[in-house]
Formats: C-alpha cells, structure tokens, sequence
C-alpha cells in the first residue's frame, strides 16, 4: 500500500508541475513559449529504462549493468529538466531566434573606399 500512495503522491506533483508549466507560458502579459521545451525531457526519459527493461534478462534479483547504465542517462535526463529552464532564464537572446531563414537578412554593404586615398566615400 506505501508503494501506491508514493505513487499517487508523484503522479499528483507532477500533475501540479505541468499545470505551473502551463500557467506559466500562458501568460499573454511575457509571452514567453521557451519554457515548453522541458516537455521533451518528460517524454524522452523513460526511453533509457524501456530499452534496458526490453534488452537484460529479468531473471534474477541482482542488477545488470544496462539496466544501471539505463538509469544513469534517465537521471541525466531528469537533471537536465529541471537545469534547462535556469539556462533559459539566464540567456538573454534565445539561440534559435538567430536560426531564422538566411533569406530574410539585411547585410550591410561595406563601404566603398576611394582607389586613390583608400579612405571610404
């Protein structure tokens, strides 16, 4: 029954962190949609465990090393969900905004410089 109410108490906090999440990004006042990147590390970490739950061979009680290397990359991935937003709250200018199209950059022209003095016009 402990294993249950564990259980019930981590779904429930999680629940309660995706709905701050969500507030958090709605806010029409920032309009800041960044935050919504750590969904990717919600998903993406049980992947380690299933692939190792799917390779090892269940039958005995001791650990294998896939199954501890499995849970080092799902606990780096962990880390990094909660170590991700403090990054973007420390960045400045998000990189991907300089990721946009080259198509609609302005590049200056470099000034033309006169042959004889070589000062620019």
């Amino acid at each position: 029954m402990a294993g249950v109410k564990a259980l019930v108490a981590l779904s429930f906090s999680g629940a309660i962190g995706l709905t701050f999440l969500m507030l958090g990004c709605a806010l029409e006042d920032y309009g800041v949609y960044w935050p919504l990147f750590v969904l990717i590390f919600y998903v993406i970490s049980p992947i380690p465990y299933f692939i190792a739950k799917r390779v090892t061979y269940d039958s005995d009680a001791t650990s294998s090393a896939c199954r501890e290397l499995a849970y080092f990359f799902t606990t780096g991935i962990v880390v990094s969900a909660f170590g991700f937003p403090v990054i973007l709250a420390r960045v400045a200018v998000p990189i991907l905004f300089y990721l946009r199209p080259i198509g609609r950059r302005k590049r200056k022209q470099p000034p033309h410089e006169d042959a004889d003095s070589g000062q620019p016009c």
